[in-house]
Formats: structure tokens, C-alpha cells, sequence
């Protein structure tokens, strides 16, 4: 066969992820799927012969983004009659029949449960749209990681769905109930990551704390147990988790924050709001006050933890007073930076259709909570300044001899370091800041 010939006979595939960290792993592990099938992954989407679009349903502006994805291909698809478009993720579980109602050029939609199914329905052996909860495992028929190198870096899912059913989240039923991955698969796949270059694993699940299962020792096992299983992984330099619920902080994982170097001083730890009516309307479940009870149980453990949190304003109801509220709260707590939201009404959730706030009101107070989230994350950024910190180098920076990694706590940390290797962990003095970032130098 001619190199013309074989170039023609690779089928190349493109992905675009929307939303969180677990659907960039969803988007590894369909890439790996359809790499069995002969694609390969391409960052051209011009010449794909695929375009998976893997959404988001979080907030309602990405499902927006995705119609607009979406009619952007129509000149593509219309030059490339065989070229396949398929939507997969939250969007897809949710609205799988809109999609090909309002945008017949997609050929395929699936669910985040049943994207192992991906080269059957490619086939025509499978509907063209799968979006319910399949009694088997995905994991369970989804191809074995190839042994390839791999970033020091990487994700891996140890559970998914959610049974909190917070009035503003469409999780329960995009992903369904919560289902723990069993350990012994966990501790497979991350050695396997080890093994071809990982130094660093972010353990995730949408209510990743609360992952419970059999263990490797046949006993019942919460998630601080499996973390310390995976801390024996010879050659694992680290280990983080997202994202977490407050009621899932149990004891013995806040003593694996006490007990375990690799597991970093950074807790992922979602609040909402500073009202306890507020959190009640939102089904949270917790209380202001248990929330910072929490986090001095957590410090006690972990002094030197940063704290980062989500918040949503504008919930409907919300008052000055609520407002105010969370503003107190987030004073007292002192986050490392965390993400702020107006509230998104998503459909079939049980506080769809109560009466919004004013848009001018909404977009005054978030403008009031980002600004002392703000203030805070330089503070912290500035405390780092003079403080030397571990940092995992990850590729090559834009200046010559520059490096960028991550430090302990998750900040992106610039060095000059000609001589490093991206995967090096090595220690930094930080000696700037800057708006979202730090500089270092490297110690000797």
C-alpha cells in the first residue's frame, strides 16, 4: 500500500469538550474507544472524518453554545456528506431528541453512560440516539488503556451521578444515581497511569467524596481508605479529588488529609451560599454554621489546606439580607479562590419555573461576590511569595527556557528551567504574582 493510500485509510477523529474535568476524561476514554476503530485523534476539525461534541448541561448559556457549535459545522458537513457529527455528555441525556429535531445533520447522540457503545452505533447497530441508564457497566466494556506515555498529570473517575438532588442541579438525572466504581479497578487503572509516566491523579466524581465500596481486602471501604490504597502506588507523587459534598467530608478521609503527603493541602469544597434559608431552598442539606464547623475540623487536620468553593447568586428567593449573608460567610471562611455563577434555571429540576431575581440585581451582587473572591485569591497568591513550593512541571512554557507547572496548591507557576523535563517535580521559591498565576525560581 502507498503512503497516499494509507494516509487515506486513517480515519481521524476530532473531539470538543465542554464543562468539567470529568467529561475531559469521558473525552479520553471515547477517543480510546473509537482508536480501536481505527481513528486517531486530529486537532483540525476540517479534516475529520468525526466531530464528537461532548457537552455540558451545568448552565444553561453551554447548551446554547452547542446549537451554536452546531450550525457552524452545517458548511463543513455540507462539503463532507460522509463526515459523522455526533453530541455526547449531559446536553445529550437531556435533550437528545431536541438535538436531532432542531439539528438533523447530527448523526449519532449518547449519553454519558453509553459511550462504550459508540463504534455499534457508528455501525448502524445500535439507535441512533442512546441516552438511557444501562444496566451494565461502561467501564466494563470500554478497551484497555493503551501503553502509551502519558502527561504527569492525568484524571481518573471513581464515581459518578448524584442522589443529593440540590433544587438547582440537573446531575441526578443526566448522570443518574450515584454509582461507586469498585476498587480494585481504581487501583488497575491507576497503576497503569503510574506505569506510563503519571506523577499526578485527580480522583473524580460529581459527588466524588462520597465513593464507597468493597475494597481490595474484601472489607467495606470509604473513600479516605481508598485514597491511602492509592498513596502505596509506587512512583505517585500526588493525588487530588473533585468534586467533593460537604456531607461526605467524613473522619477518616479528613484524617487521610492529616496522614498522607501525596494528598494535596487543596480541598475543592462547593457552599453555594451563606443563608441557611437559602441552603434549605437549594436541598443542601447543611447549615452555614455545620459548613464552618467542618472547615475547622478540616484545618485541624490540614493547617496549611487552601479552601476553594462554588457559588451561586440570585437563587430565586434571595434577599439582601441572604446576599449579605454569603458575603459574611465567604469573610469568615477565606477561600483560596473559588467559581460564582448567577443562577441558571435548568429545566426539570425542582426549582425550575420559581420567580427570578432582576437581572440588574443578579449581576450586582455577583459582581459584590467575585470582587472579595478576588481580593482573597491575590491575597493567598501573595502569601506565597518568598514560601517554597513543589512544583510538577507539565510542558514547556511560551518563553524560551520557561517551564509551567503546578504548585501544592494547584496554582499554574512559571519557571525559568532549560534543563527541565515536563513530569520533573522539583521545589520552587516563588518570588511573583500574578493575576491567576505565579513565578518561581528553582532551588538548588
Amino acid at each position: 500500500m502507498t503512503q497516499d493510500a494509507t494516509d487515506q485509510a486513517v480515519k481521524k477523529l476530532f473531539i470538543k469538550t465542554y464543562g468539567c474535568q470529568m467529561n475531559v476524561y469521558d473525552s479520553q476514554r471515547m477517543a480510546e474507544t473509537m482508536g480501536a476503530e481505527g481513528y486517531v485523534l486530529t486537532e483540525d476539525q476540517a479534516e475529520a472524518d468525526m466531530v464528537l461534541l461532548n457537552t455540558c448541561h451545568i448552565r444553561e448559556k453551554a447548551a446554547e453554545k452547542l446549537y451554536s457549535d452546531l450550525g457552524r459545522l452545517r458548511p463543513l458537513k455540507a462539503g463532507k456528506p460522509d463526515l459523522k457529527i455526533g453530541v455526547a455528555g449531559c446536553v445529550a441525556q437531556a435533550e437528545g431528541e431536541e438535538i436531532v429535531r432542531r439539528m438533523p445533520l447530527v448523526d449519532l447522540v449518547v449519553g454519558p453512560q453509553t459511550y462504550h457503545r459508540l463504534p455499534q452505533m457508528l455501525r448502524g447497530e445500535a439507535p441512533r440516539i442512546l441516552t438511557e441508564f444501562p444496566e451494565e457497566d461502561k467501564f466494563d466494556h470500554l478497551p484497555e488503556r493503551r501503553a502509551t506515555r502519558r502527561a504527569p498529570a492525568a484524571f481518573l473517575t471513581v464515581q459518578e451521578g448524584c442522589d443529593k438532588f440540590c433544587a438547582f442541579c440537573v446531575v441526578p438525572y443526566t448522570r443518574g444515581a450515584e454509582v461507586s466504581r469498585p476498587a480494585e479497578r481504581i487501583l488497575a487503572e491507576a497503576r497503569d497511569l503510574v506505569a506510563r509516566g503519571v506523577r499526578e491523579i485527580t480522583l473524580l466524581g460529581q459527588n466524588v467524596n462520597g465513593w464507597h465500596g468493597q475494597g481490595a481486602d474484601g472489607r467495606e471501604w470509604g473513600f479516605g481508605r481508598l485514597i491511602r490504597a492509592i498513596a502505596e502506588i509506587d512512583g505517585l507523587d500526588r493525588i487530588r479529588y473533585t468534586t467533593s459534598h460537604p456531607n461526605d467530608m467524613a473522619r477518616d478521609l479528613i484524617e487521610a488529609h492529616r496522614d498522607i503527603p501525596a494528598l494535596m493541602p487543596y480541598l475543592h469544597l462547593p457552599l453555594q451560599s451563606g443563608s441557611d434559608r437559602i441552603l434549605k431552598a437549594m436541598n443542601r442539606k447543611h447549615t452555614a454554621e455545620q459548613y464552618l464547623r467542618l472547615i475547622d475540623r478540616i484545618k485541624d487536620a490540614r493547617p496549611d489546606i487552601l479552601l476553594t468553593s462554588d457559588f451561586i447568586v440570585g437563587f430565586p428567593g434571595e434577599t439582601d439580607e441572604d446576599h449579605a449573608q454569603t458575603l459574611r460567610m465567604i469573610r469568615q471562611v477565606g477561600f483560596g479562590t473559588a467559581f460564582s455563577f448567577k443562577y441558571s434555571p435548568r429545566p426539570g429540576t425542582p426549582a425550575h419555573g420559581r420567580a427570578t431575581l432582576p437581572d440588574d440585581v443578579v449581576d450586582a451582587r455577583l459582581q459584590e461576590v467575585q470582587a472579595l473572591l478576588q481580593d482573597q485569591q491575590q491575597a493567598v497568591q501573595d502569601s506565597m511569595v518568598g514560601r517554597t513550593l513543589g512544583v510538577l512541571f507539565e510542558k514547556a512554557g511560551r518563553l524560551p527556557g520557561q517551564m509551567v507547572g503546578k504548585s501544592d496548591y494547584l496554582h499554574p507557576v512559571f519557571v525559568e528551567a532549560p534543563d527541565a523535563q515536563p513530569g520533573d517535580l522539583v521545589q520552587v521559591r516563588i518570588v511573583e504574582t500574578a493575576r491567576n498565576s505565579l513565578r518561581g525560581e528553582l532551588v538548588a
